[in-house]
């Protein structure tokens, strides 16, 4: 049976540990790589490097940055009175692209998932709630995927908002049970957002 040189291999292995990469996905990318010239090499690892060294979470969104606070928290064209809350970074991007929320966002890093032991204590859920205690908020939209671990999630935030007197609203299901923002086109996000409802 065939087998790959040490160090190919190696970076067969690594990339294929990479989310949507299967086996034969990770030898394609693996034998391109090899074709890169030292330049495109180096600018390779460079860029992983300057992304793993510099980008952080915001000290208030939670959200992936290179400045803190990021860009959009301290932007003086959002909406200081909402909060969209997300489950993942790349959701505040599929967001943005719909161009229809001008509020402020807040990033879960997860949700609560008793399967793979993550409980609320593992999410960016104290942020959050530090967040309402200077009375500027005036409505948080949940915008958490329709799995039941991001319905539970939701439920389980909205309970412990419920105090502050804060509106608590949840995006519209035009996105289908199961599915991902990530994935989501404008249209049916923009109608998403558009069709939220009360929480409590």
């Amino acid at each position: 049976m065939f087998e790959f040189a040490k160090p190919v291999a190696k970076l067969i292995k690594e990339l294929n540990k990479l989310p949507g990469i299967g086996p034969k996905t990770a030898q394609r990318l693996a034998f391109h790589i090899l074709k890169y010239n030292d330049k495109e090499i180096q600018n390779l690892t460079e860029a992983i490097n300057e992304a793993k060294t510099f980008i952080k979470l915001c000290s208030r969104c939670c959200n992936l940055t290179d400045i803190d606070p990021c860009a959009i928290c301290i932007a003086d064209n959002r909406d200081k009175e909402i909060i969209c809350v997300v489950e993942d970074p790349r959701d505040v991007v599929a967001l943005q692209r719909t161009r229809e929320y001008k509020g402020l966002y807040h990033v879960l890093h997860g949700v609560i998932s008793p399967m793979d032991n993550v409980g609320p204590e593992k999410l960016k859920i104290k942020e959050l709630l530090q967040r309402l205690g200077d009375g500027h908020v005036k409505e948080i939209v949940m915008a958490i995927n329709p799995t039941v671990e991001g319905e539970a999630t939701a439920m389980y935030i909205a309970r412990l908002i419920h105090p502050f007197g804060i509106k608590v609203t949840r995006i519209a299901h035009g996105i289908p049970v199961g599915g991902d923002l990530e994935y989501t086109d404008e249209l049916t996000l923009a109608r998403a957002f558009e069709g939220r409802r009360s929480m409590t």
